[in-house]
């Protein structure tokens, strides 16, 4: 079984090994509904050696047609990028973000169900990193090449489980956007407001502590159980907007444990066809 320490590093730890010369590749994955492009923050401080990822440009494939706002970039895709980070076989790597672990979620994600065994993603983010004491280096990294192989290539029947806009009703589903937007009061990005009918609101930002730091199991179990969700239902299936917020969750529920599968275009793919049910309010 998958637990916390499979998914999550803390801060302390990450700041020990680095200090002690172990390979680690570390990833900023900075990146925000709001403000796509982090890479002006991540040159004003960031992770030393950390390589700086763009969320829409390397971690999505724009070119994919119907499969919602951010499709799942194809494995040979991955791996090209992974090499220019500096990805090496046999090599850990850490995962980071400065606003609410979409970021690093996703990349998380997307590495993971590529095949790549040993992601982690940062628990609390840049701000933990700096609360342990973490050095800070500004500019930009330029790492050697890796020789990352991928194992998959096709995301979308990976090393993760996903689920297609039939399968979405087959089990529990988690909307993990915010609650006005699972109401269908606002919209600000789709066409169409709503949710899934069936679909049960536990926005991706409650999975977080005061800290920025990931829910233990047990505070998990909890906010699950007051939507109707026990262990025994098998596997939660997440979708969010556009399949990044949904990675927040998809990584909560693996760290304590639970199966997850993430529904990759979301309410982006699922709001686009007019023949799909809307639900509105709770």
């Amino acid at each position: 079984m998958t637990g916390r320490t499979d998914v999550l590093i803390t801060a302390e730890t990450l700041v020990s090994r680095l200090a002690a010369g172990e390979p680690v590749t570390v990833l900023d994955v900075r990146w925000m509904l709001s403000e796509p492009d982090g890479r002006d923050r991540y040159l004003q401080g960031h992770v030393p050696g950390a390589v700086y990822v763009s969320l829409d440009d390397e971690l999505t494939d724009h070119t994919v047609p119907g499969r919602g706002r951010h499709p799942l970039p194809p494995g040979p895709r991955v791996q090209a990028a992974a090499r220019r980070w500096g990805i090496r076989n046999g090599q850990p790597v850490v995962v980071y973000d400065d606003w609410n672990r979409a970021g690093s979620s996703r990349a998380w994600w997307v590495l993971t169900a590529a095949g790549i065994p040993d992601v982690r993603i940062l628990d609390g983010g840049w701000s933990a990193w700096k609360a342990a004491g973490g050095p800070v280096q500004t500019g930009s990294a330029d790492p050697a090449p890796g020789d990352v192989r991928v194992a998959h290539q096709d995301l979308y029947a990976g090393a993760l489980p996903t689920l297609t806009a039939d399968e979405v009703s087959n089990g529990p589903l988690l909307d993990a956007r915010a609650p006005e937007r699972f109401r269908g009061e606002v919209e600000p990005v789709d066409a169409v407001a709503g949710h899934i009918p069936g679909a049960r609101n536990l926005p991706s930002t409650v999975l977080l502590s005061g800290e920025e730091t990931f829910l233990d199991g047990t505070s998990l179990a909890g906010l699950l159980a007051e939507r109707g969700i026990d262990p025994g239902d098998g596997t939660v299936g997440v979708y969010c907007g556009s399949g990044i917020t949904a990675a927040v969750t998809v990584a909560a529920l693996t760290a304590a444990g639970r199966d997850a599968a993430l529904f990759p275009g979301s309410w982006s793919q699922w709001s686009s066809d007019p023949d799909r049910p809307v639900a509105r309010g709770e």
